[in-house]
């Protein structure tokens, strides 16, 4: 999928909306930008999980430089400390974040190794802003399955140097094997898959917010 499908798009943000989280399109970086930042308020207390999206769109850098409190986790000088702050997410105004996958249906599938950031999508934060390229629209949840384990898992243990099997393998150790697939893999220390959550109808409406982005953007 090289050029944006604007009809999918479409019915991904009318399938977020049915789920009672807000959904955007913004054909840019740029615009998504600008977007992103329409939806947070001066003086709010800002952060963010890891993703490669979020720093293309160059969304870091502008909260950083912002009228924010901007909770940085990049700056601990410890492992103790950067535990410390990813607690302090659970007390923002604002968490940003890019999703693993987006089903045409309106849910969001994360997998996460430590799960700070799952676990500030799912209660914390007041508001959770979602950035995510086309390319991370899926038909359905098994499709959103079979992407973090051949798109977006290996290239993260690659960033992390994990050590992970996918690493070196370019996908995960389950794909191909019968079993149980979402949940089965490698059973190395490296291993970046321990947590699956998926977000589908929302108890507090419009909590989280959905940038869909007409480019290619993040894993």
């Amino acid at each position: 999928m090289k050029t944006p499908d604007i009809k999918r798009i479409e019915k991904t943000i009318a399938s977020l909306k049915k789920n009672n989280m807000m959904g955007f399109y913004c054909e840019t970086k740029e615009e998504a930008l600008d977007k992103v930042l329409s939806l947070i308020n001066e003086g709010d207390t800002v952060t963010n999980g890891g993703s490669e999206t979020l720093k293309e769109i160059g969304v870091i850098d502008a909260v950083k430089s912002g009228n924010y409190n901007y909770v940085d986790r990049s700056a601990a000088q410890s492992q103790e400390e950067a535990e410390e702050l990813m607690r302090e997410a659970y007390f923002a105004d604002v968490y940003l974040t890019s999703s693993n996958a987006v089903t045409e249906f309106g849910e969001l599938y994360n997998v996460d190794g430590n799960s700070n950031r799952v676990s500030a999508i799912l209660y914390g934060p007041k508001s959770v802003i979602v950035v995510c390229g086309f390319n991370k629209i899926v038909k359905n949840f098994d499709e959103a399955v079979y992407r973090v384990k051949t798109k977006a898992a290996p290239p993260n243990t690659k960033r992390l140097h994990t050590g992970a099997y996918c690493e070196t393998a370019g996908e995960c150790l389950s794909c191909g094997r019968d079993g149980s697939f979402m949940c089965d893999g490698c059973r190395g220390d490296g291993r970046i898959c321990c947590n699956y959550v998926v977000c589908a109808q929302q108890r507090h409406k419009e909590r989280i917010k959905v940038i869909i982005v007409g480019e290619k953007l993040g894993y």
